[in-house]
């Protein structure tokens, strides 16, 4: 097992890191979880989500087994302590341990630091952004077919947009690229025009096709979408959907059929339909089609979109879950910002900061307790019992952050039939 160092903050001694062996996590009955709290409301609804966790975890194992939590600093909160806003602790720390549950940060717009959620998803290699977007009961959604909702949305992490290739207009450097295009390729562009690229590579597009297809198979899934606009974009978009069809092709051809292939005909028995959609048309398709749409597949810049529109469908962010994950190490943290007029106030939903939550129990085999939050989250909001953000939609009194987290441990122990 690799070794790391600490500078200021040490493992917590009652637990045990997980590890990596044949290439499969192996998850001691006590893993030590990092958690980042955030700004904004993150202290709030992160320590929401880690009182679900340690309910479910202990009315699904009884003593045998439990989370030990492990407090690590990124963002604002980082800047005091490290005088940096993403110290090599919490890398290494995350790394150790495989997994981390981590509360939204805020990212100036236009100036100041450059996104730290971004800086961990790229030094991590946390190449897969998955987003699952399922309507939950009770909760007031604007779409007619909100319930045919049940999405989940495979983001690629490190290239697209985040590779933050970019020169601002009237920068040197900007300057000799635009002179770059004029002299060797007669591409003449304004001189106030700024310039970024968009690179997206076989390797990391063939690496995001596999985590789909391999999701697919694990939880039952029929269908994987490559969204792309490569009718524009030729050679970075339009490869993204032909690499991503040539790894489908190699790797998984026994388990997949493409819709080209059927001509009309029903997808057979046990095969995984692998079909394509233009970034337009996919947006029109989730609203008018949703039940046609199960894994959806898309470079980054799209899947940012796609994921909030898509979670607009069911309600909104506040009960959308998110997981940043690579090969083996995994990052789980809700979709939502910090919302930090609603900071401190016992005000904030902490449904999205749970559910990502129980997709770091399911990633690391514990299924039973990610299953008993989710069915007890869905239970209390059908029920009524809701924070401000869909109260105000009902027209009922809203339950404070605390008031909706002892709910959802009530009926973690009802369904575990300890309550």
């Amino acid at each position: 097992m690799e070794e790391y160092k600490f500078e200021k903050i040490r493992p917590p001694e009652e637990g045990k890191f997980i590890e990596v062996k044949d290439g499969k996590l192996v998850v001691p009955d006590n893993p030590i979880v990092p958690y980042i709290e955030g700004d904004g409301i993150g202290p709030e609804v992160i320590g929401a989500a880690r009182r679900i966790v340690d309910a479910a975890v202990e009315v699904a194992y009884g003593s045998k087994r439990r989370v030990v939590w492990w407090k690590v600093y990124a963002g604002i909160e980082a800047e005091p302590v490290y005088g940096t806003m993403l110290p090599q602790d919490t890398l290494n720390a995350i790394k150790a341990a495989k997994v981390a549950l981590k509360g939204p940060m805020t990212t100036p717009i236009g100036s100041g630091w450059r996104s730290v959620n971004v800086a961990l998803r790229q030094l991590l290699d946390l190449y897969a952004n998955i987003r699952p977007v399922k309507y939950i009961k009770g909760i007031p959604a604007p779409h007619k077919y909100a319930d045919k909702v049940d999405i989940v949305i495979f983001r690629e992490n490190t290239e697209d947009v985040y590779a933050g290739i970019e020169w601002k207009y009237d920068s040197p450097e900007a300057e000799k690229v635009r002179e770059f295009l004029k002299r060797e390729f007669n591409i003449e562009l304004r001189p106030d025009t700024g310039i970024g690229l968009k690179p997206i590579s076989r390797f990391a597009t063939r690496r995001i096709m596999r985590k789909a297809l391999e999701w697919a198979i694990k939880y039952g899934r029929k269908r994987v979408t490559v969204m792309h606009k490569g009718n524009i974009m030729k050679y970075t978009e339009g490869y993204f959907k032909i690499w991503a069809f040539e790894l489908a092709k190699e790797e998984f051809g026994d388990k997949v059929v493409f819709e080209e292939e059927l001509q009309g005909a029903e997808v057979p028995e046990g095969k995984i339909l692998v079909n394509d959609r233009i970034a337009d048309n996919m947006f029109n398709q989730i609203i008018t089609r949703p039940w046609d749409y199960d894994i959806i597949v898309t470079p980054n810049l799209n899947g940012d979109y796609l994921s909030d529109a898509a979670a607009a469908l069911v309600g909104g962010l506040g009960v959308a879950p998110g997981a940043n994950v690579g090969d083996y190490v995994g990052m789980f943290e809700p979709i939502h910002g910090s919302a930090p007029k609603y900071a401190g106030k016992n005000v904030a939903n902490p449904t999205a900061a749970t559910l990502s939550a129980a997709m770091m129990l399911d990633h690391i085999g514990w299924s039973e307790a990610a299953e008993l939050v989710r069915k007890a989250i869905e239970e209390t909001i059908a029920s009524g019992k809701v924070t401000q953000d869909i109260a105000r939609h009902l027209g009922i009194k809203p339950l404070t952050t605390t008031e909706f987290t002892e709910a959802v441990i009530e009926n973690v122990k009802r369904l575990g039939g300890k309550g």
